[in-house]
């Protein structure tokens, strides 16, 4: 795969016309002339991390379900078996799943006896922080560094866009939420330093224009929408006098990646045509561009995150596939309870049942993220080999509100960082800050000596 002028083509190579913006994937002619691609780290190998949080932790976290294997599997090491977990959606990719169970989250307890309550309101700001939000229902908010925004301090800045923060639920409610909590602990993940909680995308039209410069005003952008045209119509001269300076592989490739551009592209007009046609919604309040069904917005925001990995505009994403309390129905899979009432299902049997069947479905939604990483080749290898995707929750038994035996999982290698196959077992009472600690340092981030309430390390 040569560029076929014998010139390199720089990795910050963008397509752009009348406001837009496209950033180009990794192609054999970025690779200087004269070097073998093994020699090109700096461009090729760079790990992208996808940090999400499913709020109201799981079903195999409370005391009948963990006997059940709802969530952890009954073997450590290499042989466990995912059937009776709500895991087993992962058993085609268990080469790239490590499973740390019984870990806990103490930072998100109660300290005082005013905080006691308020789990479901301080919960979500502690999971990538692992540090203990103080009580305020103003400004004065104070949490931790984010692990996400940690790396991205670090090896995100060479990127067009450091990291992104995105969501699926409803956010940016004001004023306090409840238990004397503002409603930021809730709505916010990522966090660029203890007192500043940084704001969710939950609609994919706006991470859309934020990865593609779609129309540089907001004139611009509407003019767009208003005539159907396409951010590839605004390129299109660009990119075939481009193509025609490349070998076939590499037209291949940006081919498949401009024609997922446009598939998503035309997926959100879609979206926002059902909306703008009257048609009652489910979830009136909602931006027109976010699908009704929950399966469908995931999915999209996963799509987006991939092609920004392959173009390279950002490395770093958390995602907030839940919010705290939520009502919401999840009828696919297989239960008609409503998400936050199920989740409080008294420890019975049937109860916990219900409450593992969505835990299943949310879990269900990840090997299309993986597939997606996988399917998108990077020099001799695909993005699922080069990405570390974290998943958990900062509750454990939600019946109870505690916040012990979390569910955390990591897929995807990490460039070599992530062995695949595992499941550990941590000793009673082990923080998951250790958990998180040990994969600060397989992002790269050995020099990182503690984080959040950490005793020391978890996988080697």
């Amino acid at each position: 795969m040569k560029y076929i002028t014998g010139k390199h083509l720089p990795r910050r190579t963008f397509l752009k016309g009348m406001g837009s913006t496209i950033a180009l994937p990794f192609l054999g002619a970025m690779v200087p002339a004269g070097h073998a691609a093994s020699r090109t780290e700096g461009l090729l190998n760079p790990t992208r991390l996808i940090a999400i949080e499913m709020v109201h932790g799981a079903a195999g976290s409370n005391e009948w379900g963990a006997s059940q294997y709802l969530w952890a599997p009954e073997k450590t090491g290499s042989e466990f078996d995912l059937t009776p977990s709500a895991l087993l959606p992962m058993e085609p990719y268990r080469d790239y799943l490590t499973i740390v169970s019984n870990t806990d989250v103490a930072n998100a307890e109660a300290k005082t006896q005013s905080e006691i309550g308020g789990d479901h309101f301080r919960s979500s700001a502690v999971f990538l922080t692992q540090s203990h939000p103080k009580q305020t229902e103003g400004s004065d908010v104070l949490a931790g560094t984010s692990l996400d925004q940690l790396y991205a301090h670090q090896f995100g800045q060479d990127t067009p866009i450091p990291s992104m923060q995105l969501c699926i639920e409803n956010i940016n409610q004001s004023g306090g939420c409840n238990y004397g909590y503002t409603c930021v602990y809730t709505d916010s993940i990522s966090w660029a330093s203890p007192n500043e909680p940084l704001p969710l995308i939950r609609d994919p039209r706006l991470v859309f224009d934020q990865l593609f410069g779609a129309g540089g005003t907001a004139e611009e952008r509407q003019m767009r929408r208003r005539t159907d045209q396409s951010i590839l119509d605004w390129i299109g001269n660009r990119a075939s006098d481009l193509k025609k300076q490349l070998g076939p592989e590499d037209q291949r490739r940006m081919d498949q990646y401009l024609t997922n551009v446009r598939e998503i592209e035309r997926r959100i007009q879609q979206i926002e045509n059902r909306a703008s046609s009257g048609e009652q919604g489910n979830i009136p309040e909602a931006p027109s561009g976010v699908p009704e069904s929950f399966a469908e917005h995931v999915e999209l925001m996963f799509d987006l995150q991939v092609l920004a990995f392959a173009a390279d505009t950002t490395r770093v994403f958390s995602f907030k596939m839940g919010r705290d309390a939520s009502a919401r129905v999840f009828p696919e899979s297989g239960t008609d309870k409503p998400f936050h009432p199920c989740s409080h299902h008294g420890g019975s049997e049937e109860g916990v049942t219900d409450f593992y069947k969505i835990n299943k479905y949310h879990v269900g939604m990840l090997p299309y993220l993986l597939k997606k990483l996988e399917s998108t080749v990077e020099g001799d290898t695909h993005l699922l080999d080069k990405t570390m995707v974290i998943y958990g929750s900062p509750m454990g038994d939600s019946n109870l509100h505690n916040h012990k035996r979390c569910p955390l999982i990591v897929a995807g290698g990490a460039n070599g960082s992530l062995q695949g196959n595992l499941h550990i077992k941590a000793p009673d009472g082990t923080p998951m800050a250790n958990a998180m600690l040990s994969l600060l340092h397989k992002l790269g981030m050995e020099d990182v000596e503690s984080f959040g309430d950490s005793t020391g390390t978890l996988l080697s």
